[in-house]
Parts: structure tokens; sequence; C-alpha cells
């Protein structure tokens, strides 16, 4: 069989692909860092907020209860973890995941995936343990609260 004869390459051609090891390959792709973030409401339909305390990265900033993946762990376990770390409120059944964000850089770290989970309606009555990252709670109709509804302070003495 004979090939019909290829066109010289010209000026405007990309570069051949050259073919490269995986372990090369893959540093050459974009890293990413994995987070989880948790919706929880209370009886009013409201969205619970935690706020990053004094000496945080992030001090006086609203946010989900949630944070970056430990090695080795899956979103839906890191979900559950850091809403009991932050919280102390243990989440059941496994929170669903309804979206995942992207930021791009996060505090100089790079890029980071959040993975959004909806955990349910958390009883009014529920006691609110927060972690020493956070230093105030609110339960917000859609946003960053600007005068909290309802708020807390979590800790013993804090």
């Amino acid at each position: 069989m004979t090939l019909p004869p290829q066109p010289a390459p010209s000026p405007e051609d990309p570069p051949p692909m050259v073919w490269m090891p995986r372990d090369e390959w893959i540093k050459t792709q974009p890293q990413a860092l994995l987070a989880s973030c948790v919706l929880l409401l209370d009886e009013q339909g409201r969205i619970l907020l935690l706020r990053y305390g004094p000496g945080q990265p992030n001090t006086g900033a609203w946010w989900l209860p949630g944070g970056m993946l430990d090695h080795g762990e899956d979103p839906w376990s890191a979900a559950r973890r850091e809403t009991h770390e932050e919280t102390g409120i243990q989440l059941t059944p496994v929170p669903r995941l309804i979206g995942i964000d992207h930021r791009v850089d996060v505090l100089g770290t790079g890029p980071v995936l959040d993975c959004f989970f909806y955990a349910g309606t958390v009883a009014d009555q529920t006691p609110i343990i927060l972690s020493p990252e956070h230093d105030r709670y609110a339960a917000e109709p859609g946003g960053p609260p600007h005068t909290p509804a309802l708020t807390g302070r979590g800790r013993p003495g804090g």
C-alpha cells in the first residue's frame, strides 16, 4: 500500500505532538484543592452561617460550615467531619451534593473546587458549638448577615 505524499509543513502549522511520560504529563495539569461546604437550614428556612474569628485568614467573613478535604478523604466525609468540628452538629443522613463551584485563588493556595451539600433542617433548639476558628453564627434568609437575625457566641466565655 502506498500513501499519498504529504505536504511540507508550513511555518503556521502547530508543532508536532510529542509523547510525554505520564509522571511528567501530570505535572503539567492544573492543580486544585477540594473543599466541602454544607447548607443547613433552621426551621424557618434560614441558612446557617459562621463568622471567622480574630486571627483567622478571613477574619470577619461569613461562610457556610465546611472546609478543605484531608488527604484521602471524600467530599461527603469531609462535609460531615467539618460540620461536626465547626458546629458540633452530627449530620444524618449523608448530605446531598447540590453543586460544585470554582474559586480561582484562596488566600494564595491556588484554585479550589467547592462541593456544596444540602444537609437538611436543624431544629431551632439544637445547640451550636463553635470551633476556635469561628466567633459567631447566624441564621439568615439568603446571604451574609448585616444584622444577624439569630446570633450566638457558641463557646463559654466567648
